[in-house]
């Protein structure tokens, strides 16, 4: 099955741009969001993190 794989990948030309692509998009990603994680506001940060124990918008049923 592998050999059938490499032969069709093989014949692809152009195809060696693709896991460049891949790891470039994965390092952008992760480098914004790293950014964005140091940037965020400390306001911000503890507001999401209450927002699993708010109980104020919680209906009784």
């Amino acid at each position: 099955m592998l050999k059938y794989i490499k032969h069709h990948m093989d014949s692809i030309s152009g195809i060696e741009i693709y896991p460049m692509i891949s790891l470039l998009i994965f390092f952008i990603f992760f480098v914004a969001l790293f950014w964005w994680v140091l940037t965020a506001k400390k306001e911000y940060i503890d507001r999401m993190s209450d927002i699993p124990l708010d109980n104020q918008n919680d209906t009784q049923l």
